[in-house]
């Protein structure tokens, strides 16, 4: 059971906050860390089989790993370019729109399904192992039309890490692309941590099963809770870990 961590998110901001602002060799060092970092967890949630090691040599190196797919190397690609489009769309401070939702996942699956890439997707769709019934690709680009427009109200009236975590679930449940939902929506909750001031948040692979469960009492029993208190959980993890690296280089 996860507890919701909100004040201590919100305390954890302040700490972070009182080093700033950060010497610029200091944010070099943290955002390549989590790249690296937010690159192998999210790839790893979906199976990819690149480890935390083989990610950072493709990331920083270039060099490809022998007897690994080329798909597991396309993926971080991808997913490393997103995360640098990341932050240059927090730097802009322009809205969270269906426009960029839709940048985020070109950038994202480009290289791997150009056909598909920044594109709703024109097949129904499910989600192996699991009985909620994906929402049918006709009615896909009205249900994202009504989410982002429900997202300026939510944000006002929502904590920082609760909107996150509705934007993430949201987009998981709509499901809008044949394939990359999950990645996406992690890049989206992230782009919504970074505008409001917070740092990068990685989702272990480690916990992936308490996160698929929280994903299923939003998406089964229509209670968000779970999955709110899970990401409120794993944003306090990451401001530790942030606030570690910060006091390690000061």
């Amino acid at each position: 059971m996860y507890n919701n961590r909100f004040t201590d998110n919100d305390e954890y901001k302040e700490k972070i906050d009182a080093y700033r602002p950060l010497d610029v060799n200091i944010l070099k060092q943290i955002k390549a860390y989590f790249k690296i970092s937010f690159t192998y967890t999210s790839n790893a949630i979906e199976g990819n089989s690149l480890s935390l090691n083989e990610t950072k040599i493709i990331i920083e190196d270039g060099i490809t790993i022998g007897g690994k797919p080329v798909k597991d190397h396309l993926e971080v690609i991808g997913n490393s370019n997103a995360y640098d489009l990341l932050f240059d769309i927090a730097n802009q401070d322009v809205p969270i729109s269906e426009d960029i939702i839709l940048q985020l996942h070109k950038i994202l699956y480009s290289n791997i399904d150009e056909t598909n890439a920044g594109k709703y997707r024109d097949c129904n769709v499910l989600i192996t192992g699991s009985e909620y019934e994906l929402p049918k690709y006709n009615v896909v680009p009205k249900l994202m039309k009504e989410f982002c427009t429900n997202i300026k109200s939510n944000k006002e009236k929502m904590h920082p890490v609760e909107f996150a975590a509705w934007v993430h679930e949201r987009l998981v449940s709509i499901h809008p692309f044949i394939d990359g939902n999950g990645r996406t929506a992690r890049l989206l909750m992230n782009l919504a941590l970074l505008q409001a001031g917070y740092n990068i948040t990685t989702i272990s692979p480690v916990v992936r099963n308490d996160y698929i469960a929280g994903l299923q009492d939003a998406q089964l029993k229509n209670d968000t809770i779970p999955f709110i208190n899970f990401i409120s959980e794993m944003v306090l993890e990451s401001q530790k870990e942030y606030l570690r690296i910060i006091e390690r280089l000061k």
